[in-house]
């Protein structure tokens, strides 16, 4: 998987709160150079999103912080990725590759991977407590269509 894969892994989990407010994102390729563009980009579209669900302030401020905590950890979850594949190059380089090293870092990349994911879900399950039954429902038909687009 290259770089540009692994961004978009990460910005794929990292709007995952994003997309239950009814996000409906496309190629995300044009911040995977600039992640701080791709940030505002992503704020200003969950913004649009946010007032379609007509959300009160106290609400764009709580979805916006699980959008941008969520931003921060995947950042953080890139940078780790980038350092273990140079890992993973030393150790192909060597004439002895550590086996257990090589183990110990597919073991840590899946379990950071898995925090990270956990966090996702647990960023969902905030903004589902935080928007209204109504705000959900539409929420769900937005989810609906996207699905039933790409089917």
């Amino acid at each position: 998987m290259n770089t540009k894969s692994k961004i978009l892994l990460v910005g794929s989990a990292v709007l995952g709160v994003v997309f239950l407010t009814g996000f409906r994102g496309g190629h995300m390729g044009w911040g995977a150079r600039n992640p701080e563009r791709m940030k505002q980009m992503i704020t200003w579209r969950l913004d649009d999103k946010l007032e379609d669900l007509k959300a009160t302030d106290e609400q764009k401020r709580t979805i916006q912080g699980l959008k941008d905590s969520l931003f921060d950890e995947g950042q953080r979850v890139v940078e780790e990725q980038r350092d273990a594949r140079k890992e993973l190059v030393e150790q192909w380089d060597s004439a002895q590759p550590d086996a257990r090293a090589v183990h110990a870092l597919v073991d840590a990349r899946v379990d950071a991977w898995r925090a990270f994911a956990h966090k996702v879900a647990d960023a969902a399950l905030e903004a589902h407590r935080v928007l209204t039954p109504e705000q959900r429902q539409q929420v769900s038909a937005n989810a609906r269509e996207h699905m039933d687009a790409r089917h």
